[in-house]
This record gives C-alpha cells, structure tokens and sequence, in this order.
C-alpha cells in the first residue's frame, strides 16, 4: 500500500488517464495550464494507478474578496460569503448563485459568521454601535434578516450583548468588558432555534450571570433559553467552552421533507492554547423526569489503532481551530480548518481521521486525506476561517488569500 501522508492529498487514479479525462468539465483538457498546476501544487500523480482517494480542487477558485471570515451554502442554496473587509461598516455578506456569480451585497457591520434556519431566516454575526449610560460601546450583535436570497434582504431583529441574554437581566452592564465580548458561531436545530457561542473576559463560576465564555440557546421565536450550564469556561475538558471559536450542529442543507437530523447534539471549538481537546462532541440529553442536560461524547476518546492513524480527540490535535462543520449526508464527515496550521481536517463521526477507503481496495484503515499548509496554491491556505459542505463539495474561507475554494472528493466526480 502506498505510503500516506497528512496534507499531501492524493486523488483516486483507476486507470488515471481514463479518469482525468472523463473530468474534463471540472478541470479542462489534460494539456489546460491550471491542470497542470493543480497536479503539481497537490502533489497528485497521474500515472500512478492506485485505490487511495483524495479530495481535487473545483475550478474556477472564486476570488476578489478582501477579507472572507465565512462561507455557508442556505437552504434556499445560495451560497453566503461573509467578507470582514476592514472589520467595521465595510464589512457584509455577499450573495452568489452555484456557479459563482455574485448577486448582490447585503453591508453588516463586523460581519464574521453567517447561518440560515429552515425557514430561510438568516444569522449574520457582527457588531453594532450602541449608547449605554450615556457612553458609546461598540458591542456583539446577533444580525437577523429575511429575504436574503431575494432583491429585498431586510434586517428584522438585532440581538445585541449583554441584552440577548436573560441571566444578564440583573446585573449592571461592564462597560469596556462587555464590549470585548465576541459571539464566534452560530448554529441553527431542527425546530428553527438555534446555539450562539461568545468568548470574553468575565469568566466567573459563581456569579447568577453566565460566564462570557458560553453556549446560549435560542427558541424558534429567538428569545434566550438560558445556556449550557456545565461547560466549564476555564478549564480544560470534554466539556469546557474555553475561547470558544465555533459551533456547528448535525442539521444542514439541502432541505429534504424527511431525513432531517433532530439531534440537538453539536460540535464546538476551542481557541485557548491551554485547552487540550480544542474540537468537542456535546451531547444532549433529554429525560422527562430531570429535563434537559448536556454531556460529553467520551466515545471519541476510543483510539481504534486498526481502524485509522490520526484522531480528532488526539489531545492539542489542533493549533487555532476557526470553523467547523459537518456533512448531513450518508457519510457523516466532519471538516475542520485551523488558521493556526492552514489546513482543513476531516474525520468520520467516530473521530477517526480520514475517508473511507473504496469497497474493494483492500485498505482496511481511513485514508487520511486532510491537507494544506501556507501558500496560494490550490491545496495551500492563508489563515482559513470559514468551511461548508453542500451536496459532496466543501467550501473553504480562505482568508488570509481573500478567495473561496471548493472541493470534491475523488471518488464523487462522477456524480
């Protein structure tokens, strides 16, 4: 079996100059300059016939943004860019149809994340300029807009911190504290509520108020539901909220009238140095009789040594983990980029790092296929923040390049 390497992705070649060819509406003749490129700069050999797949880049790279924190393809399958540009009254979301082209641009202050529920209810993380005490504070705000997909978005809510939270309710604002509180991900459920992860200073365990560092919970009408309570936003363990910097749950596009997912579990990430397992499975756990209560996903920590290399519990597996997200469909995969390491992961929903091999390859382990490193080439990034699946492509926010690049594993190109 050929030696496998993390961040060097290999592309499936059964009879490589039958398949290249057959892939010429992706990547042109095999004589195309940006083939070539793409075969070089990935590493990808094609005149060696073996079963081991990979994930090959989608051609055209959709570039020209200055600052892309986050890509999201919606419900009603447009495909959401949030561009930070510079961070203020600059920064919004761009709208653009499956092939690319740019619809329009909807201006959110600070934009950094984006979702969209069921209902086609779009979230847009940023921060708006408020008046507390008679002093100006420029604070976390929830953006919520309709029509998003249309020629008419409209913005029809703001949540704002510390108000979107009702433990806060009691307590005094914190000024210049309150306004460096962050709300990093955003993640919607089944039934159109939804998770929202901030991070900030204020991290006591004994105040009525829940810690800056936290996982809030949402109903479907947006109104706060509390948060979950047992993450410990301090130290590190499977179930701490330490610097979260994302949030991802099971339900995704594209809408189907059955086969939703109504798990209310979800993945988080952690940004702290000092936490060890910087990607976390919290499970929810729903008992009629004590209610509703939250817990780790300890199965993760089975390391099956036969069935793959690499694994997402690994402890300090990741650097600076910016984005995550998972695949609704029979493959389950979970993605995640790291602005620390420029790469994108992926794993199976048993932790395992890798894809799963072709039936009748032979290989009996996941074929690690995460790569990436610092570069502008097709399989290099510059501080990725942003990453979305949608039916078998992955999307990758690469920022620090001011482009979106999309993905498809070699073994789905004929689909």
């Amino acid at each position: 079996m050929r030696k496998m390497y993390p961040f060097r992705p290999i592309a499936l070649v059964l009879a490589s100059a039958t398949l290249l060819s057959s892939c010429n509406f992706l990547f042109g003749t095999k004589k195309d300059e940006q083939v070539d490129d793409v075969l070089q700069q990935g590493a990808i050999d094609p005149t060696v016939v073996t079963n081991v797949i990979g994930y090959v880049p989608v051609l055209p790279v959709w570039g020209g943004f200055v600052k892309p924190t986050d890509v999201f393809v919606g419900y009603d399958e447009m495909v959401y860019v949030v561009d930070n540009a510079d961070g203020g009254n600059a920064a919004g979301v761009w709208v653009l149809d499956q092939k690319g082209d740019r619809q329009q641009f909807i201006p959110v202050p600070g934009a950094t994340k984006i979702t969209q529920d069921r209902r086609l209810i779009t979230y847009v993380l940023g921060r708006t300029d408020s008046v507390v005490n008679g002093e100006n504070f420029n604070l976390a705000t929830v953006y919520v807009l309709t029509g998003t997909g249309t020629t008419n978005p409209q913005i029809i809510q703001k949540l704002i911190h510390p108000r979107n939270d009702n433990s806060r309710s009691n307590t005094n604002f914190r000024g210049i504290f309150d306004q460096q509180v962050e709300f990093t991900g955003i993640a919607t459920t089944h039934d159109n509520g939804f998770y929202l992860t901030r991070r900030g200073p204020t991290n006591s365990l004994t105040s009525n108020a829940v810690p800056d560092n936290a996982v809030l919970v949402y109903r479907p009408d947006r109104s706060n539901n509390g948060s979950v309570r047992n993450l410990n936003p301090t130290t590190s363990s499977l179930r701490s909220v330490m610097q979260v910097s994302g949030i991802t749950s099971f339900l995704a596009p594209p809408q189907l009238v059955f086969g939703m997912s109504t798990s209310m579990d979800f993945l988080l990430l952690q940004a702290a140095p000092a936490a060890e397992y910087k990607a976390l499975w919290i499970r929810q756990i729903d008992n009629p009789e004590t209610g509703i209560s939250y817990t780790e996903n300890a199965n993760l920590l089975n390391f099956d040594a036969s069935r793959a290399d690499r694994f997402l519990y690994e402890g300090f597996r990741f650097t600076n983990p910016t984005d995550l997200c998972v695949a609704p469909d029979e493959t389950g995969y979970i993605f995640v980029v790291d602005a620390g390491r420029d790469s994108l992961y992926q794993f199976t929903r048993l932790g395992f790092e890798g894809v799963n091999p072709p039936p009748a390859s032979g290989i009996t382990k996941q074929v690690i296929a995460s790569f990436g490193g610092r570069g502008q080439g097709p399989f290099q990034f510059n501080q990725p923040q942003g990453v979305a699946y949608f039916r078998r492509t992955v999307y990758v926010a690469d920022t620090g390049n001011g482009r979106v690049l999309r993905y498809r594993l070699s073994i789905d190109l004929e689909r």
